[in-house]
């Protein structure tokens, strides 16, 4: 079972990942995320490239997709299920433009880590709100 610090680090990358461009932005906001967020506390930081890396070899696999999704909703305690979702959804805002492969890949997330409607859309809207230019 992954850790919950892989299990939220494999949720940013997934994202970043949905549209085969994993952005300089997304990954600055990762590194950001990791380093400000309290949940993140007790992670050492310059794991950060290597536990993306395994993310991103887990996604090269056949059916990899399924299998990271399987691997978040494992490492993660129901508290920071919604944790996860937000991080996600703020990995791909960072770029300023969230495109349709993104959304597909954030509702699935929204699905297997069974965040209610209700929440996700709280959510999504103060990502909006944080990134919007005018």
């Amino acid at each position: 079972m992954p850790s919950k610090h892989a299990a939220l680090i494999y949720t940013m990358v997934l994202v970043s990942a949905s549209d085969r461009d994993m952005a300089g932005t997304e990954l600055r906001s990762m590194g950001e995320i990791v380093e400000r967020l309290p949940v993140f506390a007790d992670y050492d930081a310059a794991e950060l490239p290597n536990t993306a890396a395994e993310c991103a070899d887990l996604l090269a696999q056949d059916n990899g997709l399924e299998v990271a999704l399987d691997t978040i909703k494992a490492g993660l305690p129901g508290t920071l299920r919604e944790t996860a979702f937000a991080l996600a959804v703020e990995i791909a805002a960072a770029d300023l433009k969230i495109e349709l492969e993104e959304v597909r890949v954030l509702q699935m997330i929204r699905e297997r880590l069974e965040i209610d409607d209700l929440t996700a859309a709280a959510i999504q809207r103060s990502a909006r709100a944080r990134y919007a230019a005018e």
